[in-house]
């Protein structure tokens, strides 16, 4: 959950002319008449859901590394595809509704590096496939024959990776069993992640090629009107500590009420626990001056039923994605009660 939502979302408005805009925050507490809903009780079929649903409003493919050069350098990888719908439904060639976007980004300690795609769904410009599995839009691409081992590819005007992916744990569900609430008045996602991911591969910069391993994390989540109207900003942390712990949490920020957040504690086999509105928080502790605005950049971060009491260092405060929505998104560095190293996601700023 975060900036992905608007992101999707907002893609309708940005390929269309700016309808989608017209109801609430990036159209995102408006109705949505005629798609799909998530239902508690959903019962996940694999390797469909690893594909698309058309019938619903807003959809990603979300990845994240924290990648480290064969020098000790820290480097941050993102590759996304953003699915969103004018109608519930997909037909082939230039009268479909399907709309694609794509954002890649790389980060070092000293620069950010950023590219975006977009495309029309029906043509082939564009798509996922779920087996065997393929998302692409132009010429990058996060393929393999499952979800359990991928090639992952993007160029930029100024930078290049070329990873694999293998999974070594299990998928994870957020929430109640998937189904993963946005607001105390029940607004929902499908939402389910693959954090176990180790991926290696060459980033290629300005300086030139870069050899890279590290831990990487994929997010898989699906919508129609997953947020109240007044909900208007988030952050995101992903958390990868030393000790093979993850966590996932947000808060999603109200301009009418209390803020609403959620977490999901994953131990190194898999095991979860789903955390309510409330019991994970956030807190900005240094704000870095960041395309024209006030970001925090640094934070510290609770979930006491876990001994949770960390700090979240941006290792570039500058990681401000220049896209069709702007965002900051970056890797971290955890420190306090657990440490290790995580992606942070803002938008509102």
């Amino acid at each position: 959950m975060s900036v992905r939502l608007l992101i999707a979302s907002v893609l309708a408005a940005v390929l269309s002319g700016g309808a989608a805009m017209a109801q609430s925050f990036a159209g995102l507490g408006s109705d949505a008449e005629g798609f799909a809903m998530p239902e508690r009780g959903y019962v996940f079929d694999f390797p469909t859901d690893h594909g698309p649903h058309p019938d619903f409003r807003i959809e990603w493919w979300y990845l994240t590394a924290n990648l480290t050069g064969e020098d000790g350098t820290a480097y941050g990888l993102q590759w996304t595809l953003f699915r969103s719908a004018l109608a519930p439904e997909e037909r082939a060639g230039w009268r479909s509704p399907q709309l694609w976007l794509g954002h890649a980004a790389i980060t070092t300690p000293e620069a950010h590096y950023v590219a975006e795609r977009r495309a029309r769904g029906g043509i082939g410009q564009a798509g996922v496939i779920a087996d065997p599995f393929e998302a692409w839009i132009d010429d990058w691409r996060m393929a393999g024959t499952d979800m359990k081992r991928m090639q992952l590819t993007a160029t930029g005007p100024d930078f290049a990776y070329d990873m694999d992916l293998e999974a070594t744990g299990p998928l994870i569900f957020h929430g109640e069993d998937g189904y993963s609430q946005k607001s105390s008045s029940g607004r929902a996602s499908y939402y389910y992640s693959q954090p176990f991911f180790e991926i290696s591969g060459t980033l290629t910069l300005p300086e030139g090629p870069v050899e890279v391993t590290g831990q990487a994390w994929l997010d898989r989540e699906w919508a129609s009107q997953p947020l109240g109207a007044s909900q208007v900003s988030w952050d995101w942390f992903s958390m990868a500590f030393d000790s093979g712990d993850r966590l996932m949490g947000f808060t999603l920020r109200d301009s009418a009420g209390p803020d609403y957040t959620a977490a999901t504690w994953i131990e190194p086999d898999g095991t979860t626990t789903a955390f309510p509105d409330g019991a994970f928080s956030a807190k900005p502790l240094t704000e870095s001056q960041v395309a024209g605005r006030e970001i925090p950049t640094r934070w510290r971060a609770f979930l006491p039923e876990k001994g949770v009491d960390v700090t979240v260092d941006a290792i570039n405060p500058q990681a401000w994605m220049e896209t069709s929505i702007p965002y900051w998104e970056g890797p971290v560095t955890l420190s306090g009660s657990h440490r290790g190293r995580g992606y942070l996601e803002m938008t509102g700023y």
